[in-house]
């Protein structure tokens, strides 16, 4: 077991997985604030002011102080929330990775059928074999 680790480690398939892990960290907190930051406040403003990471519905009331303004609140009360907004960002957020990891693997697929269709270069014989396949020619003449 410890053979076949060192061997995956070796490849290099370790050090692919780690990168690749980091890189999508670092995308999904991009795509994060870009829904929350850049994509849903105009949105939001267009449908009348609303804020879709405070958008929710009380399922059951907390303490008795009224509505709440947020759902940080709402929860701080001891309210039952449904959570809509942050609901709707976390499908725009998984459409806008999906959508970058189907490009990716369309990229990919296309690279991948392009090597499979180049045509190989057939085998360049070595020079005995030349020099003797023109010695026979010359003979045949």
């Amino acid at each position: 077991m410890f053979k076949e680790f060192k061997e995956f480690a070796i490849k290099g398939n370790m050090l692919d997985m780690a990168i690749g892990i980091v890189i999508g960290a670092a995308f999904s907190a991009i795509v994060s604030s870009m829904v929350d930051d850049v994509i849903m406040p105009p949105i939001g403003l267009v449908l009348g002011n609303v804020d879709f990471s405070e958008l929710f519905v009380i399922l059951k009331q907390g303490t008795p102080e009224g509505p709440y303004a947020t759902v940080d609140a709402a929860k701080a009360a001891g309210a039952v929330t449904w959570n809509l907004g942050l609901f709707i960002n976390a499908v725009v957020k998984f459409l806008i990775v999906a959508f970058a990891l189907f490009v990716v693997v369309k990229g990919v697929n296309r690279l991948r059928r392009q090597q499979e269709q180049a045509p190989e270069a057939p085998p360049v014989p070595p020079r005995q074999e030349v020099l003797l396949e023109e010695i026979r020619d010359l003979l045949k003449k």
